[in-house]
């Protein structure tokens, strides 16, 4: 089952995925794209990281934080099968790190879609609504919407279940039987 939620900046979106998540019972790993490249980014980190450390009935921490800002693909093949939920936040993230590194984007899209198909889990995916504001006034900003918007459609085309989340309202826009 994949889950994806999608929505603006301060949404609520990482929030909902969270608490949707933890609904389900067993192994949880929490794969986290961002990278700590500054002072405001790291509190940002470590603030979300005390939010993921609840502790289960049997006084394990729920949330298992893996941190890859690349190679989420690789990383769902050699993992779905040891955890029963994933939760990967945020997909836009990973994009402007994949853009940075001047990657293939296409490809890394087209490779990321194809490892959701492999997953035996329950898989659960944040990303940006970035194309409902103004045109980006520059070909790199205009390039990331473009390929966001891309990436979106892509996930949510394959996910069973799909919410948009707006002022911390979380509204289901697709279900699959």
């Amino acid at each position: 089952m994949i889950t994806f939620i999608i929505g603006g900046a301060r949404s609520g979106k990482s929030r909902f995925a969270l608490e949707k998540a933890s609904l389900h019972s067993g192994k949880k790993a929490y794969i986290a794209t961002a990278q700590a490249l500054d002072s405001e980014m790291k509190e940002r980190i470590e603030k979300h990281k005390k939010e993921r450390s609840v502790v289960d009935s049997t006084h394990r921490e729920e949330w298992i934080t893996i941190e890859e800002p690349l190679n989420i693909p690789a990383l769902i093949n050699n993992i779905h099968a040891k955890y029963d939920v994933i939760l990967i936040d945020c997909l836009t993230l990973w994009l402007s790190n994949l853009m940075l590194a001047d990657k293939d984007i296409g490809t890394e899209i087209e490779t990321f879609c194809s490892s959701l198909s492999t997953v035996h889990c329950s898989l659960f995916a944040v990303s940006n609504e970035v194309g409902m504001g103004i045109v980006p006034d520059n070909e790199l900003s205009r390039r990331f919407r473009d390929m966001a918007g891309h990436l979106n459609q892509k996930v949510a085309g394959i996910a069973n279940e799909v919410y948009s989340v707006t002022a911390g309202i979380p509204l289901k826009i697709k279900q699959e039987a």
